[in-house]
């Protein structure tokens, strides 16, 4: 069984001066965890947040990359990067951890298909397309009113990503967004770390009728581990705590001065607060898998855990060295190791190797 972790906000943290070779006290994800749970492989995502703008995106998201190199580098008997399923398969033969990049939110790209070839070049393989704002590309699900879709950039960008073989993300992305990619992708898309909204109504989350396209279109969803994507209950504790108010205002201090640890351990305080409220199970992950599982069916499932990139988690999957104990659920619950497989990273290699396929690759 090959493990593989679609989404995880990773280089933001090494921006804060993360150090991956650590088991740290309180990081989601360092190469002691992912071993300890048994991950093979992982998207880090370059993320730009929405408010940057232009140009300095692009130069964000740089900026984001070169620091990833340095932690690879500095790794390098752990960690390596792969590029291709191949390449992530010969890294665990060779004993190391595989670091694929993903790029999460276009806006570095603007408007250039250029960029966008550049950015494959530098080895990002998929593209998340907007994030929290509408972009240059299509609109996102927390705005979604600027192109009612993929604006007249985003339906070139899609096919130019299906001739070089970039997979696109769908995660972020409006309603009208999503089905505009379903029309206009002849490749296999993903959502990288995105949940059931049957089971839990965020916008976030897909609909039945979405997961359902995503298998008819030869895709894959990646279930989310956010507590708020997975249930509706536990947004309304958060809300309730005035925790993600206070939060926004310390982690900004500690983003701004990440060597300062007064910053850092206002933050740290803040991390052991949200860990302390009461939180959904990780067997809630195991619902969404089994909802996704019986709507869009087995080959079309997989696990995206948005680490690092949320500040709180479920109960029982507080960081990477957790990661077995989905499994474990999931073999509970009747389910063969070979579908489990196909889950665990079987199915998100396959759509990987069918956009590769499908690519032509001239750049």
């Amino acid at each position: 069984m090959f493990v593989l972790d679609s989404h995880c906000d990773t280089p933001s943290q090494i921006l804060r001066l993360r150090d991956l070779s650590v088991d740290g006290s309180h990081s989601q994800v360092d190469f002691p965890k992912l071993a300890g749970g048994g991950v093979d492989a992982a998207f880090f995502a370059l993320y730009t947040p929405a408010s940057i703008p232009g140009q300095e995106a692009a130069g964000y998201a740089l900026r984001l990359l070169a620091e990833l190199h340095d932690a690879v580098e500095a790794n390098r008997d752990a960690a390596a990067f792969a590029y291709s399923p191949d390449d992530a398969f010969s890294c665990r033969q060779n004993g190391r951890f595989a670091v694929c990049i993903g790029m999460e939110n276009g806006s570095p790209i603007g408007n250039s298909l250029s960029m966008l070839r550049e950015f494959f070049r530098l080895g990002i393989r998929y593209v998340t397309l907007c994030h929290s704002r509408d972009n240059l590309i299509c609109d996102s699900c927390a705005q979604g009113d600027t192109w009612h879709g993929l604006s007249p950039f985003g339906r070139e960008m899609v096919k130019e990503m299906n001739r070089i073989g970039m997979m696109i993300d769908v995660s972020h992305i409006s309603d009208e967004s999503f089905f505009d990619v379903i029309r206009h992708s002849g490749a296999p898309v993903v959502a990288s770390h995105s949940c059931c909204r049957a089971l839990a109504s965020h916008r976030r989350n897909m609909t039945d009728e979405m997961l359902r396209a995503i298998a008819a279109n030869g895709g894959v969803i990646q279930i989310n581990f956010y507590p708020v994507f997975l249930d509706d209950g536990f947004a309304g504790i958060l809300d309730s705590s005035g925790l993600e108010e206070k939060g926004d205002r310390i982690e900004a201090e500690f983003i701004a001065d990440p060597s300062d640890p007064g910053k850092r351990q206002a933050w740290y305080s803040v991390l052991d607060e949200l860990a302390a409220l009461p939180r959904p199970s990780y067997k809630r992950i195991a619902d969404h898998i089994d909802h996704a599982v019986n709507v869009a069916g087995i080959d079309h499932v997989g696990l995206g855990s948005d680490f690092d990139g949320i500040a709180v988690t479920p109960e029982g999957m507080e960081n990477a060295a957790c990661f077995s104990r989905i499994f474990t659920e999931l073999r509970e619950r009747g389910y063969s190791d070979g579908d489990i497989g196909k889950i665990a990273g079987g199915n998100f290699i396959r759509v990987w190797d069918s956009v590769l396929s499908l690519a032509d690759r001239t750049l």
